[in-house]
C-alpha cells in the first residue's frame, strides 16, 4: 500500500481568524490538488501558538471551534488535523482535531506539554493522562477525547504532538505496539542554532524504530514576536528521510510531499514487535471510522534539500536566515513602514544594518518582487519601484550622529555599510545637544562636569542624547527603530538605557559579540547563499570595538572597559547557563586561560552581572537563537535586587 503524504508549514500570527483560517484552506486545497491523502498541520495552527494569556479568554476557544468547523467541509478525500485550545470539564487542553472526508472524529490532547525555556505551556494547558479516553459534547453531538488513534479501514494513525516526540516515554513506542501506520507530528518548534539535526534524529529514529511513516510540520516566521519559527517538514520511513521542506521561507504557506510504503514497514514491524502489549491494550483506545484513503501510484519522489543547508557554514547561514525572516515578519505584522538604525560603524549596528538588506533580499529571492510588494501593500511608495535598491533605500534608513569623540574611521565605516545596504544616510552632530545638555545640569548642581570626575556620567549623556533624534527619524517614516545591544553587552550591562537600547525590538539581543565578529568575517568575504558579500565590513573590523564615549585621546575600547570579549562570554557560559558559582568558574577557566587578570575579570562579571538585572528587564525584545539566552521574561529569571554573591567572590578573593 502506498501512501501520499504531506507536511506543511504555516506563517500564522495569533487569532488572526480569518488570515489564520485562509491559510490552513490553501494548505488543505493545495494538498488536494497534489492527491495527497495525509496531510500534517503544524501545531494550534487554527489560533497561532503564541496567544500566550489570550489562552485564557473563553470566547478564543469558542472562536476556535466556529473556525474548525468552518474548515471541515474542505476536507473532502483527506485526513488531516487542526491545532486549537479546547476547554474540557473546567480544564484547558493543548489538542488536535482529527477530521476525515468532512467529518470531525475525535480529539488527541496533548500529553507532554513544554515548559522549559521559552516555553510555558503549562502556565494554559493541562497534561492528558496516558491511556485515558472521554467524552466530550460540542453542539450537541458527542465526540472522543483522549489517548486514541484512529483506524481508517486499516490504516491506523497517531500521533506525537511537538514535545511529546523531545520525552523520552514518547507515545511512538506506545502507538508502535498498536500496529500503528503513520504518525503525524504537529509542532510549534522554535528556532536554535543547529535544532534542525535534532529533529531530524528524532524523526528518522522515531520511523525506524517504531517501523511507521513519520510526518513532521511546524510553523513558519516570527509569529508573535521573540520567537522565529524556522519550518522545515520532514517525512521519513522505516528509517529513511524521504523529504525535507524548505527552512526559513518567506511564503504564507509550504507543502512537502512524499509516497510512503505502507505494507513495507508493516512486514517489518511484524518480526520486531510482540504482539502481547496490542492484546493487552484496552480496544476503546483506537477509533475506527469507514473512510478509505487513495492509493497512489508514485513510486518515488525526489528528496529536496536547499543547497544552502549543505552550507559548511551553517550557523552563520542559519543565523542571517532566521534574522532576517524575523525582521521582515516583525516589520509586516506591525505595520511598520521600514527600518530605522542609529549607525555607528562599529560591529553591533553595522551588523542590523546589513540583516535589514537581508530581510529584503532574501524575501525577494524567496517569494518574487511582486509578491514581496503584495506583503507590504500598506507601504504605497514601494509599490511602483522595481529597483531593489531603490526599495531598500526606502525601507532601511540610518543616521551616523556623531560627537567630538567620534573618529573619522567609525564615520567612514558606516558611511560604506549604509551604501553597501543602499539604506538612507544621515550625518549629523549632536555636541550642541551635548553642551545644552551638560550646562544645565552644571547650573543645577552648582558644579562642574569633569572626566576625571564624572566619566560615567559624561558617557552616558553622549549615548542618551543620540536618543531623541533617531526617534523623530523613526516617528517621522512610521518605521521600526531597531536597538542596537548584543548579548555579551547585555551581561554586564554595557548599554546605556534609553541610548543604544533605544527601539521596538532588539535583532541581535540574543547573541554573543563573539560569534557576531566570526559572522562579519563571513559576511565580507562569503556572505549567505545567492547573496553578495559586504566588503564595508572589512572597515568596521579594522578597529576594535569602542563605544568611543571618551575622548579621542584616552583611546577607548570595550574591551580594555571589560575584559576580552572571548573571556566575557566563557565566564557568562559557565556562570549564567551552567549556574557555577566564582570559584567554580575560575577553576574551569584557568585551566585554559592562566591570565592573572582571569580573577579580577570573573569579580567583575559577577558584580555587573548582578547590578544590572534592572537594565535586563527593560530591553527591548530580543529574537531567541539558542539556549543561553538572557531574556528575563522568557528563558533567564534573575532577582533584580540580591546579594551579589557577596560572599562567593569573596571565597574567590580568598585563593
Amino acid at each position: 500500500m502506498l501512501i501520499k503524504v504531506a507536511g506543511s508549514t504555516l506563517n500564522q500570527i495569533p487569532i488572526d481568524w480569518e488570515g489564520n483560517k485562509h491559510r490552513i484552506s490553501e494548505v488543505i486545497k493545495q494538498s488536494k490538488m497534489q492527491n495527497v491523502s495525509v496531510l500534517c498541520l503544524p501545531e494550534l495552527s487554527l489560533t497561532g501558538y503564541g496567544c500566550e494569556d489570550i489562552f485564557f479568554n473563553p470566547h478564543i476557544h469558542e472562536k476556535a471551534l466556529e473556525v474548525l468547523f468552518d474548515l471541515i467541509p474542505e476536507t473532502k478525500d483527506i485526513i488531516t488535523g487542526f491545532g486549537l485550545p479546547l476547554m474540557f470539564q473546567g480544564n484547558l487542553f493543548n489538542c488536535i482535531a482529527v477530521v476525515a472526508n468532512q467529518k470531525l472524529i475525535g480529539f488527541v490532547p496533548k500529553k507532554n506539554l513544554a515548559r522549559e525555556g521559552v516555553h510555558y505551556e503549562p502556565r494554559w494547558f493541562k497534561a492528558w493522562p496516558a491511556k485515558v479516553i472521554r467524552e466530550i459534547e460540542i453542539n450537541k453531538i458527542s465526540y472522543p477525547i483522549g489517548d486514541i488513534h484512529f483506524d481508517f479501514n486499516g490504516l491506523k494513525i497517531g500521533f506525537e504532538i511537538c514535545e511529546e516526540a523531545w520525552s523520552s516515554n514518547r507515545p511512538g513506542a506506545n502507538l508502535a505496539q498498536n500496529g500503528i501506520d503513520l504518525i503525524l507530528n504537529p509542532s510549534a518548534s522554535h528556532f536554535a542554532f543547529g535544532k534542525m539535526k535534532s529533529r531530524q534524529g528524532f524523526v528518522i529514529e522515531g520511523s525506524r524504530a517504531f517501523n511507521v511513516g513519520y510526518i513532521y510540520s511546524n510553523l513558519l516566521g516570527n509569529e508573535s514576536g521573540r520567537i522565529i519559527f524556522d519550518g522545515g517538514v520532514l517525512i521519513a520511513s522505516g528509517g529513511e528521510l524521504l523529504a525535507q521542506g524548505e527552512r526559513f521561507s518567506f511564503k504564507d504557506i509550504s507543502i512537502t510531499t512524499s509516497v510512503i510504503d505502507v505494507e513495507k514497514n508493516r512486514v517489518q514491524r511484524s518480526r520486531t514487535t510482540s504482539l502481547e502489549p496490542q492484546l493487552e491494550q484496552k480496544s476503546d483506545l483506537c477509533i475506527e471510522y469507514d473512510f478509505t484513503v487513495n492509493e497512489s501510484e508514485i513510486t518515488v519522489i525526489e528528496n529536496s534539500v536547499h543547497p544552502w543547508e549543505l552550507s559548511k557554514q551553517l550557523k552563520e547561514e542559519e543565523f542571517t536566515r532566521a534574522i532576517s525572516l524575523g525582521l521582515f515578519d516583525f516589520m509586516r505584522k506591525s505595520r511598520q513602514h521600514g527600518f530605522v538604525v542609529s549607525l555607528s560603524g562599529g560591529i553591533d549596528s553595522s551588523a542590523i544594518t546589513a540583516l535589514c538588506r537581508q530581510s529584503i533580499d532574501l524575501a525577494i529571492q524567496d517569494i518574487g518582487l511582486t509578491e514581496f510588494k503584495n506583503k507590504l501593500n500598506y507601504i504605497s511608495k514601494i509599490q511602483k519601484l522595481d529597483d531593489v535598491n531603490e526599495i531598500s533605500k526606502h525601507l532601511i534608513t540610518c543616521a551616523y550622529q556623531a560627537t567630538s569623540n567620534s573618529s573619522k574611521e567609525t564615520f567612514e565605516a558606516a558611511k560604506a555599510v549604509a551604501s553597501d545596504a543602499s539604506a538612507t544616510f544621515y550625518n549629523w552632530n549632536i555636541d550642541l545637544v551635548l553642551e545644552n545638555y551638560i550646562n544645565i545640569s552644571e547650573l543645577a548642581l552648582n558644579e562642574d562636569l569633569t572626566w576625571d570626575k564624572h566619566d560615567i556620567t559624561l558617557q552616558n549623556v553622549q549615548a542618551r542624547a543620540r536618543g531623541p533624534g533617531i526617534w523623530i527619524i523613526a516617528n517621522v517614516k512610521n518605521a521600526l527603530l531597531l536597538a542596537t545591544s548584543n548579548r555579551s553587552e547585555a551581561a554586564v550591562g554595557y548599554a546605556t538605557m534609553d541610548g543604544d537600547t533605544c527601539g521596538g525590538i532588539s535583532p541581535i539581543g540574543g547573541i554573543d559579540k563573539n560569534f557576531l565578529r566570526q559572522w562579519f568575517r563571513w559576511m565580507s568575504e562569503v556572505g549567505p547563499y545567492k547573496s553578495r558579500p559586504y566588503p564595508s565590513f572589512k572597515l568596521v573590523l579594522s578597529k576594535p570595538p569602542t563605544a568611543e564615549l571618551r575622548p579621542l585621546s584616552q583611546n577607548q575600547t570595550d574591551e580594555n572597559d571589560l575584559m576580552p570579549y572571548e573571556v566575557l562570554d566563557e565566564i557568562e557560559k559557565l556562570a549564567i547557563r551552567d549556574k557555577k558559582s566564582p570559584l567554580e568558574c575560575f577553576k574551569i577557566l584557568s585551566k585554559k586561560n592562566p591570565n592573572p587578570k582571569l580573577k579580577s575579570w570573573i569579580v567583575k562579571f559577577f558584580k555587573l552581572w548582578c547590578r544590572n538585572q534592572w537594565k535586563r528587564e527593560r530591553y527591548a525584545p530580543a529574537f531567541h537563537l539558542d539556549d543561553e539566552s538572557l531574556d528575563p521574561k522568557t528563558w533567564c529569571r534573575f532577582p533584580i535586587l540580591m546579594s551579589g554573591f557577596e560572599q562567593e567572590i569573596q571565597e574567590l578573593e580568598n585563593q
